[in-house]
């Protein structure tokens, strides 16, 4: 028979779990909704860049071989070599969160290296750091601390080195893998091509609103510019995006947590209450067989 003091112990330290995990959610609460506002202006400004980028690029692709020789315009079909930027949370307690993108560059470097393309990994985020020292898999580049406080600059720094290696012909395509937020109980994960810039994705027929023109004897430096504040804003907002959805991931975790604790609370209740009920019975029944012993 258990314990009548076990189980008062077990339900007091559920209770405080319960607690625990209860003001994790509304802090993650709180968090997601100040990230969505950040998400919601970042993306107004993501999306004009993209669209002008994705203009330049039909552009280029239009001109053909009197374009540019650009190569952050200039898809290699027969890639030797890869290079992956993955983000990743820097604390857990999230769910399947982190998993998730884990799962998903796993499967990208099986790919690449089953068509013998070499991968070089590089990572934001403690969890995923960690994951890959632990499993001894070597990273070019890592950093924590910024997946949970992005900073533009910060992260301008950490891509443009992977960026001016691309630009040296050290690799032949940046593939970056996130975990984004769609809403407050769903996520999904992002992989996006960062360079080459690639064409065969915009839609044809789409009217243009922009007065750009480009010709094949235009100087390469403001599209190079460009390009490059393209490509570092995409890494923040990248960054804004994961947060949001960690927040969110969290949130349904200490939700399902609290859950679960108040479930285990009702079911050591009821048993505490079956072994308190069993031990008065016991306790009766000596009772009344010594008081009829006495007789």
């Amino acid at each position: 028979m258990a314990n009548l003091k076990d189980i008062q112990r077990k339900i007091k330290s559920v209770k405080n779990t319960q607690k625990t995990t209860h003001a994790m959610k509304l802090v993650s609460s709180a968090k997601l909704k100040r990230t969505e506002e950040l998400a919601s202006q970042s993306r107004i400004y993501a999306t004009k860049l993209t669209e002008v980028m994705d203009e330049i690029a039909k552009k280029m692709q239009d001109l053909g071989e009197d374009a540019h020789d650009n190569v952050f315009f200039k898809e290699n079909e027969n890639p030797k070599k890869v290079d992956i930027i993955f983000i990743s949370a820097d604390k857990g307690l999230c769910g399947g969160f982190n998993s998730q993108t884990l799962k998903h560059v796993n499967k990208l470097m099986d790919g690449f290296k089953a068509d013998d393309i070499k991968v070089r990994l590089s990572g934001v985020g403690r969890k995923g750091v960690d994951y890959y020292k632990f499993n001894n898999v070597e990273m070019m580049r890592e950093v924590i601390g910024l997946s949970s406080a992005p900073d533009y600059d910060k992260a301008a720094e950490f891509i443009s080195e992977i960026v001016d290696a691309y630009a040296n012909g050290e690799t032949d395509r940046i593939i970056m893998v996130h975990n984004g937020y769609v809403n407050m109980i769903s996520q999904e994960v992002r992989e996006d091509q960062v360079l080459p810039i690639d064409a065969s994705e915009v839609k044809e027929g789409v009217e243009s609103h922009s007065e750009l023109e480009i010709e094949p004897n235009d100087d390469s430096t403001l599209l190079v510019a460009l390009t490059k504040k393209y490509i570092e804003f995409s890494m923040y907002y990248a960054l804004i995006d994961s947060l949001a959805a960690e927040h969110a991931a969290r949130m349904q975790a200490m939700d399902a947590a609290t859950t679960n604790a108040k479930e285990m609370v009702k079911t050591l209740s009821i048993k505490y209450n079956k072994v308190r009920q069993e031990a008065i019975t016991t306790e009766l029944i000596e009772i009344i067989s010594g008081v009829e012993s006495m007789k």
